[in-house]
């Protein structure tokens, strides 16, 4: 095959990858899958990354929505200027969800110590019916890595979560909140989201290694 067709290849296949239908039934397995149209997401010819380059990069969005705490979280100022781990997902998701956010943590801990301080790892659910404040922040305590205030979660409205997505110019999510974008956008210390991440059975690995290079840390 050649390269031009090989690297067609690829790309469709992430497109149907990067969004996750996550089982509602108790399944050990997605319950479906949707095409996200994501050309950004290239065949791994920048070798700069171990995740999936994003071309052209993506800046860091501004969208507003509230905190487990109740506070109004404005993410674009919030997280401005620091390495940030951006995934949208819903808590009784059986799959991808939770071993996305367990991926990241462990990733998070083979990065060196002042990169890990300087991260944020931010979950926004989709499943606005369900997941409350309090059931949001005792999802997130089974993946913190140890260190406070890196896993942030945020709910709003369906309106607020609907323009959280378009401003990150991920998949909206479907049938509840159940089908939805499985992408994590790495936002750098420039606010750009240079790299992404899928799941994938080497996704710590990832992240350990391109966490640094978006930090800024030699």
């Amino acid at each position: 095959m050649s390269r031009p067709r090989a690297a067609a290849a690829v790309l469709a296949v992430l497109a149907v990858l990067s969004v996750a239908g996550c089982g509602s039934d108790g399944s050990t397995g997605p319950s479906s899958t949707a095409t996200e149209v994501r050309g950004e997401l290239n065949d791994h010819t920048d070798s700069t990354y171990q995740g999936l380059a994003l071309t052209p990069p993506r800046p860091r969005p501004q969208f507003t929505l509230t905190d487990t705490a109740g506070r109004e979280f404005r993410f674009g100022a919030e997280t401005a200027g620091k390495p940030t781990l951006l995934f949208f997902g819903y808590t009784t998701c059986p799959d991808v969800c939770p071993t996305t956010l367990a991926d990241i943590a462990n990733g998070l801990r083979q990065v060196p110590e002042e990169v890990r301080k300087q991260t944020q790892v931010v979950f926004v659910t989709t499943d606005v019916k369900r997941d409350t404040a309090a059931v949001i922040k005792s999802y997130l305590a089974k993946f913190d890595p140890g260190l406070p205030n890196r896993f942030i979660g945020l709910r709003g409205t369906q309106s607020e979560i609907d323009a959280a997505q378009v401003a990150a110019h991920v998949t909206l999510a479907e049938d509840e909140g159940r089908t939805h974008s499985s992408q994590v956008l790495l936002y750098g210390t420039d606010d750009y989201a240079r790299v992404a991440f899928l799941q994938s059975n080497n996704e710590a690995a990832q992240v350990a290694h391109d966490l640094p290079l978006v930090a800024d840390i030699k």
